[in-house]
């Protein structure tokens, strides 16, 4: 497992991510054969949210009722989760009120004085960046949070935040796939009038300004593609070019195909970390065998072009 840097904090952390949304139906044992085949894969990184499952902190409640985890195994291991999203609002809230009291419940719900890291989950049309201020440095403070990221934010978001947040921003979680990836080839067509992909969908350069600033980008959603109701791209006929690209590259570095999926993200010198949303331990296996894998160019553009984006 290739580890990459978390940000400006000077850690190292792997560069697939265990994502913990869908557990809140599984069993005890499903959820330590999940956990189990994350770490002998070399996946010490949780991915949460408030929101996630079917009401609220139950997916964080699920993972820390299964494994019951020792003190020492806290430690060994990095938890991250989300807050913002009022989902039965719906609406969002970046108050200081609000972020403060979901970490709280977060906290109680994964059995944990701490979290690694928080992310504003999407953005707040109404945020006040002093609000935000406050709460991280209430969350700081009472170490109740270590390091604090955003999800889905433009560069211009970011700046917004970073007029009253004296904390580093040392993550953005934004969808990326091969199948569904404008901001990676938006750049690829600049200027280009006849390229649906050159239009500015994040601001500009988003890829970009987070390696200027030092942002690790989480690629969440990292199968899903946008033809055929928008689902998995893998085995999808209608990604049959793609697919066949991928099956190809699978049988000459034999590894599944999932790797190649994944391989495709972490081949990228922006060293992104790719979050798994699956709760099959044999498909976070799979996915892990991509982590070191460094395609070449000619195969990583070839996958961009199999996927019908344009490469002038």
């Amino acid at each position: 497992m290739r580890n990459v840097p978390l940000g400006t904090t000077g850690l190292a952390v792997p560069n697939v991510v265990a994502g913990m949304m869908r557990i809140d139906d599984k069993t005890d044992g499903d959820v330590r054969a999940l956990y189990g085949a994350a770490r002998d894969a070399g996946i010490d990184f949780f991915d949460h949210a408030d929101i996630y499952a079917r009401s609220l902190h139950s997916a964080e409640e699920r993972f820390a009722e299964a494994l019951r985890l020792s003190t020492a195994e806290r430690g060994e291991i990095r938890l991250q989760t989300k807050a913002g999203i009022v989902r039965e609002g719906p609406y969002f809230d970046f108050s200081y009120e609000h972020l403060v009291s979901s970490v709280e419940a977060s906290l109680r719900a994964l059995r944990t004085d701490y979290v690694d890291v928080l992310l504003l989950h999407r953005p707040d049309a109404l945020v006040e960046p002093d609000e935000v201020a406050r709460a991280f440095d209430h969350l700081e403070s009472s170490g109740m949070v270590r390091a604090f990221g955003v999800s889905n934010h433009t560069p211009r978001q970011i700046d917004l935040l970073r007029t009253a947040v004296r904390q580093p921003i040392v993550a953005n979680q934004v969808q990326l796939s091969i199948a569904h990836a404008p901001v990676v080839v938006q750049g690829l067509a600049a200027n280009m009038e006849s390229a649906p992909q050159s239009s500015v969908r994040d601001g500009g350069g988003l890829v970009e300004y987070c390696r200027i600033e030092g942002i690790t980008l989480q690629a969440w959603s990292p199968l899903q593609g946008t033809r055929g109701g928008g689902g998995v791209f893998l085995g999808h006929p209608d990604y049959a070019e793609l697919n066949a690209d991928i099956d190809q590259l699978s049988e000459k570095y034999g590894v599944p195909p999932l790797a190649i999926a994944v391989a495709w993200i972490t081949r990228h010198p922006a060293d992104m970390q790719v979050v798994l949303g699956t709760t099959n331990p044999g498909r976070v296996t799979d996915a892990a065998a991509g982590s070191d894998l460094r395609l070449t160019r000619a195969e990583w553009y070839g996958l961009v072009r199999a996927a019908g984006y344009v490469v002038p």
